[in-house]
Formats: C-alpha cells, structure tokens, sequence
C-alpha cells in the first residue's frame, strides 16, 4: 500500500484544509465542495484528511461497519449480538464518475428474491463510508440522478434499496467531500445547496511558495515513508486536537445573540430557505470547539458565513460565488458579543508542522511557507533585470528596418475595423429546441433517448447483470414452464432465462453547438445584444438540459472555435460577452468549421448526438481563403452537414420592414428549420415547442444518399 500525503505537509490553502478539518469535528456541518483549478492540491488534501480521523470501533464481522456500543437496528447484518467489537482507521471510499447506481447504493439479487424470498443484498460504496469518509472527484461531471442519491443519504444518514417492492436500509453517515473544476461544468444551485461548506483554491502566485511546493513533491517522491515520518509528529497533534474537539463540541454554547448574528446574515444576503442558517450554526460551533472554547463568537460566525455562504448566494448559473465582505461585516457589527471573549488557546486555526505550509503533489495557495522553507518575509526581492545597453526596445525589435515591409490587408479584406463587444440583452425563456429521433446518450433534459430512468416503454432479456426488472414480463416469461418445473407450492419457479430488463425511455443531453455571426452586418448595437441576449438564453437553456456546448464565431476572413465543446456554459457566456464584431461574413467557413467539431465530437463520444444552432442573418459576403462565389460555398457547406445527419436550426437575425429571406434559405441547405429572434421566446405565438427532424443516416458507408428530412412544429 503506498504512503499517502501528510495533511499537514500541504502547502496554504487554509480555507481548504479548515473546512475539511470543521468536518472532520463535527460531520453535521454537511461536507465540503472544493472548487478550483487543476493542479491545487484538492486531491491530495482529501485523501490526506482520513490519516487524522481517530480510529472507530466496529462489529465484527458487520459489513455495514455498526458501532458495538450503538448498533444500527435495521442493519441488514443484524441483529448483533453485545460484545466488544474491533477498532480499524476509518476508511476513505472514492466514488468514480462513471459509477452506477447500484455500485452506490448497494444491489439486490432478484433472482433469489423471486424465486426464494430472500433479500440477498450487496453493499455498495454508501454502506463502505458509513462512519468515514467518502470522496467524489469531478462531482459535477456525476450523473444528477446519482447526486441526489448520495446526497439524500448524506441528509438522511440512511440509505434506502428498493427494487420491485423488496426494500433494505442502513445506516450511512459519512464526511461528504467533492472536488470540481468549474471550467468543467457547474452544479446546479440545488445540488450546491446541499453541500455544507464550499471552498474556493487556486495555485499561488509566490514563487517562493511554489518552490516549496515543488521541493515537497520531489522529497516526497524520492522517499514518501521518509517524508511521512518527518511528518508524524504533525499528524499526531492534528489528530489528538480533533479528538480534542469532538469531546468539546457538546459543551460549546450557541448564544441568542449569535444565533440573532447568523439569522441577519441570511437575511442580509436574500440566501433562499434555511440550510443556510443551520449550516452556519453548526459551522460556528465547530469553529469554536477547534479553538478549544465552549463560547461562538463573532469571529466564528464570520468565518462561518465566509464558509457556508458564498455558492448559495447564486442566482443563475451565470453567476459567480462570492460574498462581499465589507457587507458582512457591517451585518455583524450591528451585534455585539454577549460574553467577553475567552483567550484563544490556539489562535491559529491551521494544523502546525516543522512548516506550517505544506506542498502536496497537485501544488496549493494561501499564505507563504514558514519554518524550514524559504519565508516570503527573509527572501531578498528578485532584482528586476537590467536593460541591455547594446538591445533594442521590444517594439523596435518586433518590426526590423531593413526587412521588407510585408504587404497589409485592407481593411475590407481583413474584417473591417473591429468594433467593441457590445453587452447581451436580458436573457428570456426560450422554446425547447430537440434532436428527432431515439437516441442513447447521457442522461439529460432535451431529446427523447433509452435511459437507465423514465417511463417503462417494453422488456427484453438483459445484457449483463439485470438493474431494472419488469415483473410482468418476468412472470409472462415463467408462467408456461411451471409444470414442467415441477411446481407444487404457491411461489412461482423461476430461472435466471425468465428474468426481464426494463426498457425505459427519458431524455439525453445533446452537444449544442452554436456557430455565431459577429460580422459587419450584425454591428448594429441594438442588434447584436439583442443577439447575445438570444445566445444567453440557448446558453441557460442548454445548462438546465445538461448539454454541452460549444461556441464558432466567424467575421472577416476566418471562422474561430472560441470554445471547444465544454460542460461549462459560464464559459461560453464569458466567451460571448467579449465577442467582437465588424469585417465581412465568411459564412461558409463558420459551417466548414462547425462540420470539423462535429466530426471530431463524433469520435470523442459517439453516443452524444448534436445540435447545430446557427445564428446569422443568412448573408455571405466572403469566401474566406477559399475561391468561388461565397453564398455558393455557403450552400454546399451547409448541405455537407446535412447529408451527414447533424439536426439544425437557423436563428434569423434579419430584422427591418425589407428582408431578403436569406436565413431560411441556409435553413433549406442545412435540412431545418428557421425560428426569429422573436419566436425564439417561449411565451411567443409561433408555439411552445419546436422540433428539429432530420434523419439520421448510418455512416457505414460514405456512398449511401443523402438522408431525407423534414420539419414540423409539435
């Protein structure tokens, strides 16, 4: 087994290592989400944090890990009998992204069920973090059916197995931590909720501190028992001082006056419902026994609210987490401390080590390393480096006299001069835009698709292990070997050829591509918000769907990929609020660029059918390095992408009393349909839904002719 980390050898990130530490205390607060960037020690900080809870005792034998003192019950192990049980470090169970849901939760075996009435239950990661730890990295890729799974059970302290009307519970309490790149994607603001406390990390910008990172990670390397002795000591205090305040954690008093301090704060902030106010009590608290005080004070609920506020304070996924501090602090001001403030034992509520900062293997932030470390403080400034006297300045350098001067576009063929980014119009409700067909892709909100949840649509025998039974088509399949089985009591005979997998039907998530004209022809500045605002509110609706999204914007001479295809629809909108517009419209290398996309999201995931979304008033006025007439290219570009399948809609940005229909007929080369700016709305008369039908061809083989389609407004 290989040597973990030392928690206290991570480098800063004090926020992220108090919040772990808080729950460590007191596992009520709720768990931590660590958002950050890659390579900030979120990892290493989590997998080091089960090395410092104290050890728990267990039945013997109990795969559901109950506590000799207090067994569970209902344990599906039980009932136990008294008896002094066996200690064992808590354990810290991982929960992969592409986990199922009965690896979570545990499965039945319906076989023996039917067949003998037995509830032959296997554990799954829920029942193995019962009274430890349980980690999810990357939870905001997890399928949100899984989500509300774990944190139901992190709620509740229970889990609950249902299948065809046999049911199991058991106890789950456990230490919830996530971890998530918000480049990645976000998590919507219910599932954010119900995370206790949220921590923002991100790399330092010392250098002397990322040379302490660095040496860390190269000694630890080179000998991790080594660099974990020279740690143990460390560790053995943060353990003893969380032990320390668990004891404390029932003798500490939440006052009115703190209690009144933690109600004006949410108030304050317009947080919606009252988690908040729970989690900020017991955060405080907690903050108090860490200290070694049986006193919350006003610095607690500060550090409280800095803790468990900030992601709940969103209101639409557009916008960023954060908690303006100089309000806070006017809110708690208002208040004053009941109780003269008890001496800090410990005013330092990080864990100390021979370097109060340690560096874990993915790097970390916050304050500047001490002790054997290089100190920010005794480290002489870099000098600033001295001109050469025979250089020349940079921008003398950059254009040579005697080289010949390169000839320069004109404007007309470059793009036109490049107007500033106009801001986008308030974002509105927009009619839902679907993929026709069935399709197999992850589970999401938009198109109709074979799901593990939805609606029972039919049976068949199933393909591997059996997850979701059909009773009916089960007892159908049974009914006419009874006899020849032998039947003779009331229970049916069946045999593992009986059993029937339930097809169900829901909705997938599809990749939305949008391909945005930002040329001189959509410059007008009531015309381009009004574009952007439209492009928003795809872009919410995309995000409430679970789809990914991409973003092409073409002008001038070129298209660009201003975004790859991405989970994370805060970066696309960031992308489009700087867009720029001006220049000539290369129309047909903004859809050449969309079919390149496509074809390589294609490969990537197969399963993940697309959605184009042009946005354009149709014009063509540049055939960009290509030669030929540009509304000629445009055509045949578009039905490039037809002929190979990919569902499209045309958004017409035409606006004025003389229109020249250009829009619809892209939308005619493309195989779909037109929607305006104005009948994008939900709320407008064109109808509330609109599908996009196109078929589907197979793409076995390149000769087969082009797919027939057709549109229709649901």
């Amino acid at each position: 087994m290989s040597t973990p980390y030392p928690f206290t050898a991570v480098v800063g990130q004090t926020d992220l290592r108090l919040a772990l530490l808080l729950n460590a205390v007191s596992p009520a607060v709720g768990g931590v989400l660590v958002r950050g960037e890659k390579g900030t020690a979120k990892s290493t900080a989590v997998r080091a944090l089960s090395a410092l809870l104290p050890q728990v005792d267990v039945v013997s034998g109990c795969r559901f890990s109950c506590a000799p003192a207090a067994p569970d019950p209902a344990c599906p192990d039980g009932p136990h009998e008294p008896g002094p049980g066996a200690a064992r470090p808590a354990r810290m169970v991982e929960l992969p992204v592409g986990a199922s849901e009965d690896r979570l939760v545990g499965a039945l075996d319906i076989e023996r069920a039917l067949a003998e009435g037995v509830k032959a239950f296997e554990p799954g990661l829920l029942a193995d973090a019962h009274r430890g730890i349980l980690y999810v990295d990357e939870v905001n890729l997890l399928h949100d059916h899984l989500i509300d799974l774990l944190l139901d059970a992190a709620a509740m302290g229970a889990s609950y197995v249902e299948r065809e009307g046999v049911s199991v519970r058991h106890a789950a309490r456990f230490l919830l931590v996530g971890t998530m790149n918000p480049e990645e994607g976000e998590l919507r603001p219910q599932l954010l909720d119900r995370f206790g406390l949220t921590v923002e990390v991100a790399a330092s910008r010392e250098p002397a501190q990322r040379v302490e990172v660095v040496r860390r990670r190269l000694a630890y390397e080179d000998d991790p028992a080594g660099f974990a002795t020279r740690w143990a000591g460390d560790e053995h205090e943060v353990r003893a001082r969380v032990v320390a305040a668990r004891a404390l954690l029932p003798q500490v008093v939440l006052g009115d006056n703190a209690l009144l301090q933690i109600a004006a704060t949410c108030a304050g902030f317009e947080v919606d419902g009252m988690r908040a106010d729970i989690v900020m009590a017991r955060t405080a608290t907690a903050l108090a026994a860490w200290a070694g005080r049986t006193t919350v004070l006003k610095e607690d609920v500060r550090r409280a609210a800095l803790l468990a506020l900030p992601h709940r304070r969103r209101r639409n996924p557009f916008d960023a987490p954060g908690l303006d501090e100089d309000k806070l602090d006017e809110i708690l001001d208002r208040f004053e401390d009941e109780e003269p403030q008890e001496p800090d034992p410990d005013p330092d509520t990080e864990p100390e080590g021979p370097d109060d900062d340690g560096g874990g293997p993915d790097g970390g932030g916050g304050v500047p390393p001490q002790g054997n470390g290089p100190q920010a403080s005794d480290a002489p400034p870099e000098p600033e480096p001295e001109p050469d006297p025979g250089s020349e300045p940079e921008s003398a350098q950059s254009a040579p006299t005697d080289a010949p001067e390169a000839p320069q576009p004109s404007a007309r063929e470059a793009g036109g001069p490049e107007q500033a980014a106009v801001r986008a119009a308030e974002p509105f409700r927009t009619k839902m835009l679907s993929v026709p067909g069935l399709g197999e892709g992850a589970a999401g909100r938009r198109s109709r698709a074979r799901t593990a949840h939805g609606r029972t649509t039919g049976a068949q025998r199933p393909r591997g292990q059996l997850t979701k039974l059909h009773l009916a088509a089960t007892v159908h399949a049974a009914a006419p070997h009874q006899k020849a089985r032998g039947r003779s009591g009331p229970g049916l005979v069946i045999r593992k050829d009986d059993l029937r997998q339930a097809t169900r039907e829901g909705r997938e998530g599809n990749l939305v591509l949008f391909v945005v004209d930002a040329s001189g022809s959509m410059a007008a500045r009531q015309r381009m918000s009004a574009v952007k605002g439209a492009v928003l509110s795809l872009l919410l609706d995309a995000y409430q769907r679970r789809d990914k999204v991409g973003l092409i914007t073409f002008r001038g001479a070129s298209a660009e990929l201003a975004l790859p295809p991405t989970s994370s629809v805060d970066a696309a909108a960031a992308r489009l609020e700087q867009l720029p517009t001006g220049g000539r419209t290369p129309l047909a290398a903004g859809l050449l660029k969309a079919h390149e996309v496509l074809r390589i999201e294609r490969l990537r995931d197969p399963s993940r059918r697309p959605l184009l979304v042009v946005v354009t008033d149709g014009r063509a006025t540049s055939a960009g390095s290509a030669a030929g007439d540009p509304r000629e290219l445009a055509g045949r570009s578009a039905r490039l992408l037809q002929a190979g399948g990919v569902a499209s809609v045309v958004v017409d940005c035409e606006s004025g009393p003389v229109r020249l229909g250009l829009a619809g007929v892209l939308a005619t080369d493309l195989g779909g349909p037109t929607v305006t700016l104005d009948g994008l709305r939900a709320d407008s008369l064109a109808g509330l839904v609109k599908h996009v039908r196109t078929a589907v061809s197979s793409p076995a083989s390149s000769a087969s002719p082009a797919p027939h389609t057709n549109r229709r407004a649901a």
